[in-house]
């Protein structure tokens, strides 16, 4: 695919998703190609970079200017929905097709943007024993992925279109919902054109007094589950329970601190202990040691919206049986339904090797 394609891409949309006359918000539609290498996070990978990859980013976003309070808190980000179509030219690892969510954060005069983009991906050749044994990254065909782009970002140069071009890094990984699961990550130089739906008009930028924001302590009440299965392949897949409780203290109008503890129910610890106290009884485990953790973290919460970012550090202070250390990590996003009640997506990790997904509900008190 080359840049004449893209921009015939660029145009087609342009015509398809138009505004209504007379409507306030502005959009922009941009195309990017890109191309790199799957960097070797992971020994067990190398057999699997033998090409470059390459691929194209198609986004759609809607500017803000201020109607909401976090908006300026931000700089006035875009919100927006993206695809990516990456080629591995690598015929193991086969191709992905995902779709995201983004933010567009802007800096320097907005002429710097960075994209965070969260969704899913599917991927055309996953892991089979017997079809495709090689492909020890992708244990199944549903993918969780994350990307970010880093761009120099100019827009309206002529009549509404222009230029951005910058790396991106693509990560792909089912956070062991099968397995196997060592994941990929793609470093990569991307770029291509910018369309303002509008022709380039400019709208202004709404401005407010700053507001200091204060909150007492407040109380929070969560439940976690999933599914997910150990690294041993075809051990099965169990669901898992995690029931948090933690305290928060609101900062600013952007972050609060967090401070609790978690109970992890996760069976396929159960499947695990069994299957070693058979296989490797030098090890000392015993099938009836207990599978339960209990952990002590501390975190921290970024608003936005009805959106937060949470990125918690916790260490287990009950671990009768070692599963990858007794330090782990949570990051992801929560989602608020009035002032009390929320629903997260998080996951668990011990440093880069992912654990789990976790969906959550809960509530603040």
């Amino acid at each position: 695919m080359n840049f004449k394609l893209l921009f015939a891409l660029l145009i087609i949309a342009a015509n398809c998703f138009g505004q209504e006359p007379g409507e306030s918000k502005k959009y922009t539609l941009d195309a990017n190609q890109f191309y790199g290498s799957i960097i070797l996070h992971n020994p067990d990978i190398s057999h699997l970079i033998t090409e470059h990859p390459a691929g194209v980013i198609l986004s759609y976003n809607r500017k803000t200017y201020g109607l909401e309070s976090w908006e300026e808190a931000y700089n006035y980000p875009d919100l927006g929905y993206s695809f990516i179509y990456q080629n591995s030219n690598n015929s193991t690892l086969g191709d992905n097709y995902g779709l995201y969510a983004h933010y567009n954060f802007y800096f320097f005069r907005r002429n710097m943007q960075l994209r965070i983009g969260q969704g899913i991906s599917y991927a055309t050749n996953p892991y089979d024993k017997v079809t495709n044994f090689r492909n020890n990254a992708y244990g199944s065909d549903i993918l969780s992925s994350t990307y970010l782009m880093f761009n120099f970002h100019k827009e309206n140069i002529v009549k509404g279109l222009g230029f951005k071009a910058g790396v991106s890094i693509i990560h792909y990984s089912n956070a062991n919902f099968r397995a196997p699961n060592t994941s990929t990550n793609t470093l990569a130089f991307n770029a291509g054109f910018i369309y303002d739906l509008d022709g380039g008009k400019e709208l202004e930028y709404i401005h407010r007094e700053k507001e200091k924001m204060t909150e007492p302590v407040r109380y929070n009440l969560a439940l976690r589950a999933g599914l997910n299965e150990s690294d041993v392949i075809d051990s099965g897949q169990y669901g898992f329970v995690v029931l948090s409780a933690y305290a928060d203290k609101r900062l600013s109008r952007k972050s609060a601190l967090q401070v609790g503890a978690d109970v992890y129910f996760s069976s396929f610890l159960k499947e695990l202990i069994r299957y070693q106290s058979i296989a490797f009884p030098e090890n000392g485990v015993n099938a009836d040691d207990d599978y339960k953790r209990v952990g002590v973290f501390a975190g921290h919460e970024l608003f936005l919206n009805k959106m937060s970012v949470i990125s918690q550090f916790g260490y287990y202070v009950y671990y009768p049986f070692d599963f990858e250390g007794r330090t782990y990590l949570r990051m992801g996003l929560k989602r608020y339904f009035g002032d009390k009640i929320f629903g997260a997506v998080t996951l668990k990790s011990h440093g880069a090797k992912a654990e789990a997904v976790e969906f959550g509900i809960g509530i603040r008190l």
